[in-house]
C-alpha cells in the first residue's frame, strides 16, 4: 500500500510493522561491543536524508544528571543557575527545559523557589521514580512533564533488571499508563539506547508508546539515551551506534514528531557534541545538556557548546545572550568551587589566551588573526596573552594594553621603552631558571615600578 507521509509529503511504502522479539538469552551485541576490546563501529552503507525540524531547542539536566556527579547545590544556587539559564536562553526559550529531583527537603525548595519566578522558560520538569505515588507527587506540585528511566538494551533488561524483554515490555507500558492516569505528560528516557536491539525491542516499544498516548490524548516525549557515549554519527554507520539511524528509525517506523524527540548523549569517546548536532540534523527537536558538561563519568553534552552550535547551524541566536555563559563560568569557579580545566572552550582561563610571541603579536595587528570570533563581544571575554620567555614584545604590549584597558592615544607598541624594559626584566628571570609563566601580580608589580620612571610616557595618564 501507498500512501502519502506527512512527515516527509512524500508517497512511500507501508513501513514494515516491527514486533518485540522476546528471545532467551540476551543479545549483547559481542562483535561490536566485546568489553575486552575498544568497541567497534559496523558500517552497513544505509543512508538516511537529513531532516532539520523547523524549530531546535536545547534542555537542561544541570540539576538532574549534572547534580549526580558532584556534591548537592543548595537552593540558592540552584535559583541563581536557574536565573541564569532563562536569560541565557533568551525571550524565545531556546533553553526550553529543565529537570529536577523532587525527592529531598532541599530538592522541593528549590523546585518551588524557581516555579515562583513564573518564567515561561526554562520550562520546569522533573525525574522520578516509576511508580504511583511519584506521579502523584509531582502532580500535586503542579509539574506537567515528568521523565521516566525505561532501559531498553538486553544489558539492562536481563542483568540490571533480572526481566525478559517481554516482561520489562509490559511493566514500562504499566507505568506509562499511570502516567497518565494522574495527568502527566511522561517523557520516557530510552537508557542505554546504543546498545539495545533496536527493530527487536525499541521500534516495538515505542510503537506501543506512541498507541497509548492516541488513546489517553496525552502526548508522550521519547528521550534517546547515549547512556555510554556509544553513538556515532558518521553516515553509513549500522545500528546500534548510528545516531542518524537512531532518529530516522523512530521518525520513519514509529511516527514520533521531532517536538517529541530529545537527544541525551554522553562524553565517553568525545563524541558528545557531535552527536548532538547530529540529532539535530536528522530530525530530533531538542538535545539534553548540562552546565559546562558536567555528568555522570565524562560528562554530559556542555550546553554552552550546543548554544553556539545552534547559532552556527541557524546564522543566529535568537535572542540567547551568549555573555551569561561568561557569568556562569564564574560562578561555578567562585561559587561552587568548581576547578574549570584551562582549555575548556568559551569558559575556561585560556580558551582565548595565546603564549607565542609570533601569535600575540598577530593579535596586535588584528584580534580576528589568532581569536575565533570576537570574543569580546559575544561573551565579554578579550582575547589574552600570557606572559613569559616565549611571549616577545608583543605579547607584553597586548597585556598592558588590555589589562589596564589603556585608551587609543596612550597604547603602548613593542618600541616603547616600557615594554621594552619589561622584557629585559622577565627575561633575566627566565635565564636565572624560571619555569613558569609570570602571574597577574607580578606583571602589576613591575609594571608599576617602571611606570614611575621619568623616561615612561604612561607616567602622567597614571597619575591622572
Amino acid at each position: 500500500m501507498i500512501e502519502l507521509n506527512p512527515m516527509s509529503n512524500l508517497l512511500e511504502q507501508d513501513p514494515y510493522t516491527y514486533e518485540l522479539q522476546d528471545v532467551a538469552d540476551p543479545h549483547l551485541f559481542r562483535d561490536i561491543y566485546p568489553y575486552d576490546e575498544i568497541p567497534k563501529v559496523p558500517f552497513n552503507f544505509r543512508r538516511v536524508p537529513m531532516n532539520m525540524p523547523k524549530e531546535i531547542w536545547i534542555t537542561d539536566t544541570t540539576f538532574r544528571d549534572g547534580q549526580q556527579s558532584r556534591a548537592p547545590y543548595t537552593a540558592k544556587q540552584i535559583v541563581d543557575i536557574y536565573k541564569m539559564l532563562a536569560r541565557l536562553g533568551g525571550p524565545n526559550g531556546l533553553i526550553r527545559q529543565s529537570e529536577f529531583f523532587v525527592y529531598t527537603k532541599k530538592d522541593r525548595e528549590a523546585l518551588e523557589k524557581c516555579m515562583s519566578l513564573g518564567y515561561k522558560f526554562p520550562e520546569i520538569t522533573t525525574w522520578i521514580r516509576a511508580k504511583k505515588e511519584d506521579f502523584m507527587l509531582v502532580h500535586d506540585i503542579g509539574i506537567k512533564e515528568t521523565g521516566i528511566l525505561v532501559s531498553c538494551s538486553d544489558y539492562h533488561i536481563f542483568k540490571k533488571l533480572n526481566m525478559t524483554r517481554k516482561q520489562a515490555y509490559d511493566h514500562y507500558l504499566g507505568v506509562v499508563k499511570q502516567a497518565f492516569e494522574a495527568g502527566i505528560e511522561p517523557r520516557c528516557h530510552l537508557e542505554d539506547l546504543t546498545r539495545a536491539d533496536f527493530y527487536g525491542f525499541v521500534v516495538p516499544f515505542v510503537n506501543a508508546l506512541i498507541e497509548l498516548s492516541r488513546e489517553a490524548k496525552i502526548p508522550v516525549k521519547i528521550r534517546m539515551c547515549d547512556t555510554m557515549g556509544y553513538g556515532v554519527p558518521f553516515t553509513g554507520a549500522a545500528p546500534p551506534r548510528s545516531v542518524p539511524g537512531i532518529v530516522y528509525g523512530l521518525h520513519h517506523y514509529s511516527d514520533v514528531t521531532s517536538e517529541m524527540l530529545e537527544w541525551h548523549g554522553h562524553n565517553d569517546f568525545y563524541m558528545g557534541v557531535a552527536n548532538a548536532v547530529s540529532a539535530w540534523l536528522f530530525g530530533a527537536s531538542g538535545v539534553n545538556c548540562s552546565l559546562l558538561g558536567i555528568g555522570e563519568r565524562t560528562g554530559n553534552v556542555p550546553l554552552e557548546a550546543m548554544v553556539m552550535q545552534y547559532a552556527s547551524l541557524r546564522g543566529t541566536l535568537d535572542g540567547m545572550d551568549t555573555t551569561v555563559i561568561t557569568e556562569i563560568g564564574e560562578y561555578f569557579e567562585k561559587e561552587l568551587k568548581y576547578s574549570i580545566p584551562p582549555m575548556t572552550p568559551f569558559v575556561g582561563s585560556a580558551f582565548n589566551l595565546t603564549r607565542a610571541g609570533i601569535h600575540a603579536d598577530g593579535i596586535m595587528t588584528d584580534a580576528e588573526i589568532y581569536n575565533i570570533f570576537d570574543t569580546e563581544k559575544i561573551l565579554a571575554r578579550p582575547a589574552e596573552v600570557s606572559i613569559s620567555n616565549t611571549s616577545g614584545l608583543a605579547g607584553i604590549a597586548y597585556w598592558i594594553n588590555k589589562h589596564y584597558e589603556l585608551p587609543e592615544a596612550s597604547l603602548v607598541t613593542k618600541q616603547d621603552w616600557l615594554v621594552q624594559e619589561m622584557k629585559t626584566r622577565i627575561d633575566g628571570l627566565y635565564a636565572d631558571g624560571r619555569t613558569t609563566v609570570m602571574g597577574e601580580d607580578e606583571l602589576e608589580t613591575l609594571f608599576n615600578e617602571l611606570v614611575q620612571d621619568e623616561r615612561s610616557s604612561l607616567k602622567n595618564t597614571f597619575k591622572e
